[in-house]
């Protein structure tokens, strides 16, 4: 590793040799000056890793110093070393963005400390992790292997997700092999998927809850409607195109007076907004939405929005299960919409429910496929993530947030589905022009495939979908695969590989958040 080469500037410099001599033995290369004047000319000709400062100087002062260091040097910590224990000198080191602040009489170890603190923790924290996930690797694959029920299928997701956050750097040495073990759980998961999907429509049919996920139709029913019925008033905010790993990202993000109870849900085939969207705010599965509601449904075929209808079926279901509770919807495309419903919150508050879905995830989800330079902004799985927390934090939604909660609302964020970042093709050959468009699911009364990656339901009524003729058919992408026709596989290769799509099954698409925060001001 590089010796960091450091600048310790002081008045008493000859009483910290017994100091600067550990620190020379630790690896460092450390040079000396007496005072702030030289301190400053030595910056501007050496680019110093870290400055060691004291307060009390001939001449300038340590915090004069600092304020012309960080002209030249703006980004190189600063470590105030003094004897000074005055508060108000305290508070205009850390205004000034001190990287320390340590009280004389030191210990040898606490400079040490502060230096790997501020010098070597990314290098420190890598070393750590992969020491932990190189012990945790063979327990994450006999996980993969042995992964039976949804449950343990979200404990698995949770736990590869956070090893994803630990190595966000693209060029982490373990990355590469997180990256496989990923590969490994995304096929199990959707092998597994395509095993028991049908067993799992068939017991919501029966109305029985045991042995499966909840599923979209499920979350007002068996998780909102029971807050209402405890007399709490609920924000209800849907994400679209929401992913559990961004949810992590954004954690941190969420103001420290809420306390957070996180949980996750499965949404149902197809993983898009005219089906599992749908199936939220209606309750129902998509054949149910069609045989109940037929004016409500959007085929797949048709241009108009598949989410124009969501506030009437949210009414109906209501209805359906007795709720009296007032309630209002709306859709949040830009920054002034957001701004706008804040400005209506006092006259929303005589309303027990209130429900907003924000769709800045999926449009920059499909930016991403169409425009270059989002494409570029978004390269990696890090740099979306990263994208969507920017938005999160300078939204204004925490101020949303907040303003509901001073009301006495709960918050729930949630999604309907979420989305994979897909890499491979496989081959497709519809026969007539009623397939839909969609690159990660096929719906058509005669469509070929020779993959195991496909996943194919050949009776829609199992899966209570909605079918066109007795012959349609369903097809998915299973892991991170999209679906092309033959006759434009190159065409569709350059266009969609690496690019974010939501429609079939992975853990990224089925495995979505579902959080409650509640303001711990009571």
């Amino acid at each position: 590793m590089k010796r960091s080469r450091l600048l310790w500037v002081d008045d008493e410099i000859e009483l910290l040799r017994p100091y600067i001599l550990f620190l020379q033995e630790k690896g460092y290369d450390v040079d000396t000056t007496t005072n702030g004047v030289d301190a400053i000319s030595r910056c501007q000709s050496v680019a110093y890793d870290l400055v060691l400062l004291d307060e009390h100087m001939p001449g300038i002062t340590g915090l004069e110093t600092l304020e012309q260091l960080k002209v030249y040097r703006p980004t190189t910590p600063v470590i105030m070393v003094t004897k000074s224990e005055e508060e108000h000198i305290m508070d205009m080191a850390i205004g000034r963005k001190i990287a320390d602040y340590l009280i004389k009489p030191v210990n040898p170890n606490q400079i040490l400390l502060s230096l790997k603190r501020n010098l070597h923790r990314q290098s420190i924290e890598s070393e750590v992790s992969q020491s932990d996930y190189t012990e945790e690797f063979s327990k994450i694959g006999r996980q993969i292997a042995e992964a039976s029920d949804t449950k343990s299928w979200e404990e698995l997701y949770r736990k590869i997700v956070k090893w994803e956050l630990d190595f966000a750097d693209t060029h982490h040495p373990m990355g590469e092999m997180l990256k496989q073990q990923k590969e490994e759980a995304t096929e199990a998961f959707s092998k597994f998927v395509a095993k028991h999907y049908l067993s799992w429509v068939a017991s919501y049919r029966r109305g029985e809850q045991e042995q499966r996920p909840l599923l979209s139709p499920e979350v007002f029913p068996r998780k909102v409607f029971p807050m209402l019925e405890q007399g709490r008033k609920v924000f209800f905010l849907v994400l679209d195109n929401f992913r559990y790993d961004q949810w992590r990202i954004l954690v941190s993000r969420i103001p420290a007076d809420f306390s957070i109870t996180e949980s996750l849900y499965y949404s149902i085939l197809p993983t898009t907004t005219q089906y599992a969207r749908n199936a939220l705010f209606s309750g129902l599965m998509p054949s149910e939405i069609v045989r109940t509601f037929p004016e409500l449904w959007v085929e797949d075929s048709d241009e108009e929005p598949k989410n124009r209808n969501e506030a009437s079926l949210l009414e109906d279901l209501l209805r359906r299960y007795h709720r009296t509770e007032s309630f209002s919807y709306r859709k949040l495309t830009d920054a002034g919409s957001i701004e706008q419903l804040i400005r209506e919150i006092p006259q929303l508050q005589k309303n027990e429910l209130n429900v907003a879905v924000a769709n800045f995830i999926d449009m920059l989800s499909h930016g991403r496929t169409e425009n270059k330079m989002i494409r570029e902004l978004a390269k990696t799985e890090a740099a979306y993530r990263s994208i969507t927390q920017s938005w999160f934090v300078h939204s204004s939604l925490n101020d949303l947030l907040m303003q509901f909660s001073r009301r006495g609302y709960t918050i729930v964020i949630t999604t309907d589905h979420g989305s994979i970042r897909v890499t491979q093709s496989e081959k497709v050959v519809c026969h007539n022009n009623d397939t839909t468009n969609n690159l990660r699911y096929k719906v058509s009364k005669n469509i070929t495939h020779h993959s195991k990656r496909i996943y194919e339901i050949a009776n829609p009524t199992d899966a209570m979908l909605p079918c066109k003729s007795l012959s349609s058919r369903y097809i998915f992408a299973m892991g991170p695969t999209y679906l092309s026709y033959a006759q434009y596989f190159n065409l569709f290769a350059r266009r969609y590989e690496d690019t974010f799509q939501h429609g079939g099954i992975s853990l990224e698409e089925m495995i979505i958040p579902f959080i409650v925060l509640e303001s711990e001001r009571g």
